[in-house]
Protein backbone atom coordinates (compact mmCIF):
# COMPACT_ATOMS: atom_id res chain seq x y z
CA UNK A 1 0.00 0.00 0.00
CA UNK A 2 2.52 2.10 1.29
CA UNK A 3 4.42 1.54 -2.40
CA UNK A 4 1.74 2.03 -4.74
CA UNK A 5 0.79 5.69 -2.72
CA UNK A 6 4.65 6.56 -3.41
CA UNK A 7 4.14 5.15 -6.94
CA UNK A 8 1.11 7.57 -7.04
CA UNK A 9 3.07 10.81 -6.11
CA UNK A 10 5.68 9.95 -8.30
CA UNK A 11 3.42 9.82 -11.07
CA UNK A 12 1.29 13.27 -10.20
CA UNK A 13 3.95 15.60 -9.50
CA UNK A 14 5.56 15.92 -12.79
CA UNK A 15 2.00 15.94 -14.22
CA UNK A 16 1.03 19.15 -11.62
CA UNK A 17 4.48 20.93 -12.63
CA UNK A 18 3.45 20.08 -16.57
CA UNK A 19 -0.39 21.17 -15.76
CA UNK A 20 1.60 24.70 -14.38
CA UNK A 21 3.75 25.47 -17.15
CA UNK A 22 0.99 24.77 -19.54
CA UNK A 23 -0.91 27.59 -17.53
CA UNK A 24 2.50 29.49 -17.61
CA UNK A 25 2.62 29.84 -21.54
CA UNK A 26 -0.72 30.09 -21.87
CA UNK A 27 -0.75 33.08 -19.74
CA UNK A 28 2.15 34.63 -21.59
CA UNK A 29 0.62 33.91 -25.24
CA UNK A 30 -2.82 35.66 -23.69
CA UNK A 31 -0.77 38.66 -22.75
CA UNK A 32 0.93 38.44 -26.07
CA UNK A 33 -2.17 38.51 -27.62
CA UNK A 34 -3.54 41.36 -25.69
CA UNK A 35 -0.71 43.24 -26.48
CA UNK A 36 -0.83 42.68 -30.17
CA UNK A 37 -5.25 43.15 -29.70
CA UNK A 38 -4.39 46.48 -28.32
CA UNK A 39 -1.74 47.29 -30.79
CA UNK A 40 -3.86 46.56 -33.30
CA UNK A 41 -7.27 48.12 -32.18
CA UNK A 42 -5.10 51.57 -32.50
CA UNK A 43 -3.72 50.95 -36.01
CA UNK A 44 -4.62 52.45 -38.75
CA UNK A 45 -6.31 49.67 -41.62
CA UNK A 46 -4.22 49.53 -44.31
CA UNK A 47 -5.20 51.63 -47.48
CA UNK A 48 -7.20 54.11 -44.80
CA UNK A 49 -6.48 57.81 -44.08
CA UNK A 50 -7.47 57.54 -40.57
CA UNK A 51 -5.13 60.80 -37.94
CA UNK A 52 -6.07 59.06 -34.27
CA UNK A 53 -6.28 61.30 -31.62
CA UNK A 54 -5.74 59.94 -27.70
CA UNK A 55 -7.10 61.90 -24.51
CA UNK A 56 -6.37 59.93 -21.28
CA UNK A 57 -6.86 60.84 -17.98
CA UNK A 58 -4.25 59.44 -14.95
CA UNK A 59 -4.84 59.48 -11.54
CA UNK A 60 -1.86 59.08 -9.65
CA UNK A 61 -0.24 60.15 -5.72
CA UNK A 62 0.82 63.46 -5.41
CA UNK A 63 4.19 62.80 -5.42
CA UNK A 64 4.21 60.88 -8.03
CA UNK A 65 2.85 63.35 -10.53
CA UNK A 66 5.62 65.71 -11.23
CA UNK A 67 8.13 62.46 -11.68
CA UNK A 68 5.86 60.79 -13.94
CA UNK A 69 5.80 64.00 -16.20
CA UNK A 70 9.33 63.85 -16.71
CA UNK A 71 9.21 60.10 -16.80
CA UNK A 72 6.94 60.07 -20.20
CA UNK A 73 8.48 62.75 -21.73
CA UNK A 74 12.07 61.63 -21.25
CA UNK A 75 10.99 58.42 -22.85
CA UNK A 76 8.79 59.61 -25.71
CA UNK A 77 12.53 62.25 -26.47
CA UNK A 78 14.64 59.03 -25.99
CA UNK A 79 12.25 57.44 -28.40
CA UNK A 80 11.75 54.49 -26.04
CA UNK A 81 8.92 52.88 -27.65
CA UNK A 82 9.60 53.87 -31.24
CA UNK A 83 9.40 57.29 -32.98
CA UNK A 84 8.27 59.89 -30.48
CA UNK A 85 8.09 63.83 -30.57
CA UNK A 86 7.04 66.06 -27.32
CA UNK A 87 4.78 68.72 -28.11
CA UNK A 88 3.60 70.48 -24.84
CA UNK A 89 4.75 69.32 -21.27
CA UNK A 90 2.27 71.46 -18.25
CA UNK A 91 3.14 70.87 -14.86
CA UNK A 92 1.25 72.69 -11.96
CA UNK A 93 1.95 72.08 -8.47
CA UNK A 94 0.62 73.67 -5.04
CA UNK A 95 -2.15 71.25 -2.96
CA UNK A 96 -3.58 69.44 -5.55
CA UNK A 97 -0.81 69.13 -8.17
CA UNK A 98 -1.72 68.15 -12.12
CA UNK A 99 0.29 67.97 -15.09
CA UNK A 100 -0.55 67.22 -19.32
CA UNK A 101 2.18 65.50 -21.38
CA UNK A 102 1.26 66.17 -25.10
CA UNK A 103 2.97 63.89 -27.37
CA UNK A 104 3.17 62.40 -31.32
CA UNK A 105 4.07 58.71 -31.35
CA UNK A 106 4.23 55.89 -33.87
CA UNK A 107 1.24 53.57 -33.64
CA UNK A 108 2.96 50.35 -31.92
CA UNK A 109 4.47 52.87 -28.80
CA UNK A 110 0.65 54.45 -27.90
CA UNK A 111 -0.40 51.84 -25.46
CA UNK A 112 3.39 51.12 -23.92
CA UNK A 113 3.28 54.96 -23.65
CA UNK A 114 -0.06 54.95 -22.01
CA UNK A 115 1.05 52.36 -19.86
CA UNK A 116 4.40 53.97 -18.46
CA UNK A 117 2.11 57.18 -17.49
CA UNK A 118 -0.63 55.03 -15.88
CA UNK A 119 1.73 52.65 -13.61
CA UNK A 120 0.95 52.77 -10.62
CA UNK A 121 -1.86 54.81 -10.62
CA UNK A 122 -5.57 54.39 -12.47
CA UNK A 123 -6.48 54.93 -15.58
CA UNK A 124 -9.50 56.85 -14.64
CA UNK A 125 -10.78 58.01 -18.65
CA UNK A 126 -9.55 57.19 -22.19
CA UNK A 127 -11.36 58.71 -25.52
CA UNK A 128 -9.63 57.47 -28.93
CA UNK A 129 -11.19 59.12 -32.27
CA UNK A 130 -9.99 59.37 -35.91
CA UNK A 131 -10.44 61.68 -38.18
CA UNK A 132 -10.77 60.16 -41.83
CA UNK A 133 -7.94 62.42 -44.29
CA UNK A 134 -8.59 60.42 -47.38
CA UNK A 135 -10.56 63.44 -48.82
CA UNK A 136 -8.22 65.67 -47.94
CA UNK A 137 -5.25 63.42 -49.00
CA UNK A 138 -7.09 63.14 -52.21
CA UNK A 139 -7.71 67.13 -52.67
CA UNK A 140 -4.00 67.96 -51.99
CA UNK A 141 -2.56 65.35 -54.55
CA UNK A 142 -5.02 66.39 -57.12
CA UNK A 143 -4.42 69.95 -56.37
CA UNK A 144 -0.23 69.19 -56.78
CA UNK A 145 -0.59 67.41 -60.11
CA UNK A 146 -3.04 70.40 -61.47
CA UNK A 147 -0.21 72.50 -60.98
CA UNK A 148 2.62 70.60 -61.61
CA UNK A 149 0.71 69.99 -65.14
CA UNK A 150 0.27 73.77 -65.83
CA UNK A 151 3.85 74.41 -64.90
CA UNK A 152 5.25 72.13 -67.25
CA UNK A 153 2.55 73.60 -70.53
CA UNK A 154 3.92 77.10 -69.16
CA UNK A 155 7.53 76.23 -69.34
CA UNK A 156 6.77 74.91 -73.29
CA UNK A 157 5.48 78.06 -74.22
CA UNK A 158 8.53 80.09 -72.34
CA UNK A 159 10.57 78.28 -75.06
CA UNK A 160 8.63 80.01 -77.74
CA UNK A 161 10.63 82.70 -79.97
CA UNK A 162 7.75 84.99 -80.61
CA UNK A 163 6.72 85.73 -77.16
CA UNK A 164 6.39 88.99 -76.05
CA UNK A 165 7.99 90.67 -73.56
CA UNK A 166 4.77 91.41 -71.83
CA UNK A 167 3.61 87.22 -72.21
CA UNK A 168 7.13 86.53 -71.18
CA UNK A 169 6.61 88.42 -68.11
CA UNK A 170 2.92 87.04 -67.15
CA UNK A 171 4.37 83.51 -67.73
CA UNK A 172 7.35 83.76 -65.68
CA UNK A 173 4.97 85.44 -62.58
CA UNK A 174 2.23 82.67 -62.52
CA UNK A 175 5.06 80.36 -62.56
CA UNK A 176 6.54 81.79 -59.39
CA UNK A 177 2.80 81.25 -58.11
CA UNK A 178 2.49 77.58 -59.56
CA UNK A 179 6.14 76.71 -57.22
CA UNK A 180 4.70 78.12 -54.74
CA UNK A 181 1.39 76.75 -54.69
CA UNK A 182 3.36 73.32 -55.35
CA UNK A 183 5.54 73.84 -52.16
CA UNK A 184 2.30 74.25 -49.99
CA UNK A 185 0.80 71.14 -51.43
CA UNK A 186 3.98 69.26 -51.03
CA UNK A 187 4.04 70.84 -47.38
CA UNK A 188 0.15 69.53 -46.83
CA UNK A 189 0.93 66.51 -47.88
CA UNK A 190 3.79 66.20 -45.65
CA UNK A 191 1.58 66.97 -42.36
CA UNK A 192 -1.17 65.13 -43.51
CA UNK A 193 0.97 61.67 -43.85
CA UNK A 194 2.85 62.51 -40.62
CA UNK A 195 -0.91 62.57 -39.05
CA UNK A 196 -1.60 59.54 -40.23
CA UNK A 197 1.79 58.01 -39.61
CA UNK A 198 2.18 58.76 -36.02
CA UNK A 199 -0.70 59.57 -33.67
CA UNK A 200 -1.53 62.27 -30.80
CA UNK A 201 -1.51 61.22 -27.56
CA UNK A 202 -2.76 63.55 -24.42
CA UNK A 203 -2.15 62.65 -21.29
CA UNK A 204 -3.64 64.21 -17.93
CA UNK A 205 -2.46 64.12 -14.56
CA UNK A 206 -4.06 64.72 -11.60
CA UNK A 207 -4.50 63.26 -7.76
CA UNK A 208 -6.60 60.86 -6.51
CA UNK A 209 -10.31 61.42 -4.98
CA UNK A 210 -9.16 60.77 -1.76
CA UNK A 211 -6.45 63.40 -2.01
CA UNK A 212 -8.60 65.92 -3.62
CA UNK A 213 -11.06 65.85 -0.85
CA UNK A 214 -8.57 66.01 2.23
CA UNK A 215 -7.20 68.69 0.16
CA UNK A 216 -10.39 70.59 -0.13
CA UNK A 217 -10.96 69.88 3.37
CA UNK A 218 -7.51 71.63 4.33
CA UNK A 219 -8.24 74.58 2.22
CA UNK A 220 -11.61 75.04 3.49
CA UNK A 221 -10.05 75.50 6.75
CA UNK A 222 -7.10 77.86 5.65
CA UNK A 223 -9.49 80.06 3.78
CA UNK A 224 -11.92 79.83 7.34
CA UNK A 225 -9.95 82.52 9.08
CA UNK A 226 -10.12 84.91 6.12
CA UNK A 227 -13.81 84.34 5.87
CA UNK A 228 -14.35 85.04 9.55
CA UNK A 229 -12.39 88.00 9.67
CA UNK A 230 -14.29 89.15 5.97
CA UNK A 231 -17.63 89.13 8.10
CA UNK A 232 -16.56 90.56 11.27
CA UNK A 233 -15.44 93.53 8.68
CA UNK A 234 -18.48 93.48 7.01
CA UNK A 235 -20.53 94.17 10.54
CA UNK A 236 -18.21 96.63 11.39
CA UNK A 237 -18.34 98.20 8.36
CA UNK A 238 -22.44 97.92 8.29
CA UNK A 239 -22.58 99.13 12.42
CA UNK A 240 -20.62 102.14 11.56
CA UNK A 241 -22.70 103.33 8.55
CA UNK A 242 -25.93 102.55 10.59
CA UNK A 243 -24.61 104.69 13.65
CA UNK A 244 -25.82 107.98 12.33
CA UNK A 245 -28.84 106.63 11.62
CA UNK A 246 -29.39 105.38 14.72
CA UNK A 247 -28.74 108.53 16.73
CA UNK A 248 -30.95 110.74 15.01
CA UNK A 249 -33.61 108.23 15.04
CA UNK A 250 -33.44 107.97 18.88
CA UNK A 251 -33.53 111.95 19.08
CA UNK A 252 -36.58 111.83 16.99
CA UNK A 253 -38.40 108.95 19.16
CA UNK A 254 -37.20 111.12 22.50
CA UNK A 255 -38.82 114.35 20.89
CA UNK A 256 -41.93 113.00 19.74
CA UNK A 257 -41.96 111.35 23.22
CA UNK A 258 -41.82 114.47 25.01
CA UNK A 259 -44.05 116.31 22.77
CA UNK A 260 -46.83 113.57 23.75
CA UNK A 261 -46.10 113.93 27.47
CA UNK A 262 -47.07 117.75 26.99
CA UNK A 263 -50.30 117.17 25.49
CA UNK A 264 -51.52 114.66 28.04
CA UNK A 265 -50.50 117.35 31.00
CA UNK A 266 -52.28 119.90 29.77
CA UNK A 267 -55.88 120.01 30.94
Amino acid sequence: MTARRAWTRVMIVPALLLALAACAKNGERAQEAGAVAADAAVASPEGAFLAYEHDVQVQLEAAQIAPRIQQVAQACQNAKFGECAVLQVDQRSGEQPSGEVKVRIAPKGVESLIGLAGEGGKLQARNTRAEDLAQQVADTALTKARLEKEHARLLSYQDRGDLKIEDLMAITTRLSEIEAGVEQANKDAAQQRRRIDTQLVTMHFDTTSGQRSRSEIGEALSESGSILSTSVAFLIRAAAALLPVGVVALVMAWIVRALIRRRRRKP
